[in-house]
């Protein structure tokens, strides 16, 4: 089944209503990253991409207009297109171009989530910053915590994406710079980032960056690692808590399991549309039709469908039964 460029819509519990772009389209790879993370809803990623050099099938711009145009038009009350998907967007050296020609098609806002593992590059930055919204991910301000989290490819640093993400942070006027901090536990019930020391020099580190916004959130969908766990609802909000009180409340999001609304949608190839939403983000039965926009009695075909034809599984997790693609 071939793989979609545009995809989604999709409920995000930080961006409502969301219509994803993915911008690498190496076939031979479910997931294009330069980091394997612990917590990845995708998996472990089978061969790490160093740098945007190292890209050998990047999607191009025109190819990002033509799907755009062509998909969402057929779909109404979006709040964001996001660049995210089956890779690391930054990966993709066009995608200040691309971000550009979306919003100018569309009117759109558009944010892009990044791992921030490139952000230490100018050329990456000066891409980024054409968004509307960056979410950039940073787990810890302790090296040894960072690389057991995320596993890096080589010539990748802490200090680097830190001093990055500083620049990044002084973009310009209108542009907003969000920090995800997705806090961890192993099932031996360890925190991996979650003690009082690692809140405590996050705090420190983001104080550096001065982001406009920082996210607080937990591991929600199956995990890379089996042996990863979220942590407790309760711990979230004494760790928000201790953000609040650094950032004030205007500046921390503590970012929960919720629902979103719905919006019109046009299926058209109603099994490319939820393989293409599963390829790149694991979801229950309810969080696909409700992300499409599709009746469950149609859903349920679909699904039967792709599981006869061993293009998706079914996977067990503490939060629920999720559909993926194999």
């Amino acid at each position: 089944m071939k793989s979609r460029i545009v995809y989604g819509p999709i409920l995000s519990r930080r961006l409502g209503r969301s219509l994803g772009v993915d911008v690498i389209k190496n076939t031979g790879s479910k997931k294009n990253c330069n980091y394997d993370c612990i917590y990845c809803q995708l998996g472990h990623v089978e061969s790490k991409l160093g740098s945007p050099e190292d890209v050998k099938e990047p999607v191009t711009s025109e190819e990002v207009s033509e799907s755009f145009r062509n998909f969402h038009k057929d779909i109404e009350g979006l709040d964001y297109v996001t660049f995210s998907g089956t890779c690391e967007p930054s990966l993709n050296l066009s995608l200040g171009e691309m971000i550009r020609d979306v919003r100018e098609i569309g009117g759109i806002p558009v944010c892009v989530i990044t791992n921030s593992s490139l952000v230490g590059r100018e050329d990456v930055r000066k891409n980024l910053a054409q968004a509307d919204l960056v979410v950039a991910t940073l787990v810890s301000g302790n090296k040894n915590t960072w690389r057991k989290i995320h596993r890096p490819a080589p010539g990748i640093t802490l200090q680097g994406i830190i001093e990055g993400l500083r620049e990044l942070a002084k973009a310009g006027t209108g542009k907003k710079l969000a920090l995800e901090v997705m806090f961890l536990e192993s099932e031996t019930g360890k925190p991996l980032n979650s003690t009082d020391e690692e809140v405590e020099g996050l705090i420190t580190t983001i104080r550096y960056i001065c982001p406009d916004e920082i996210e607080i959130l937990t591991v929600s969908r199956p995990p890379a690692e089996k042996w990863v766990k979220p942590v407790s609802e309760a711990r979230l909000r004494e760790i928000a808590k201790c953000f609040v009180s650094e950032f004030g409340d205007e500046k921390v999001r503590l970012v929960l399991k919720g629902k979103n609304k719905r919006a019109r949608v046009l299926h058209r190839e109603p099994d490319e549309e939820v393989y293409a939403l599963l390829l790149r983000r694991p979801c229950t039965f309810e969080q696909i039709w409700q992300g499409l926009n599709m009746d469950p009695e149609n859903l349920s075909p679909v699904l039967e469908k792709l599981l006869g034809e061993s293009k998706i599984e079914k996977v067990d997790s503490e939060t629920g039964e999720y559909y993926r693609t194999k």
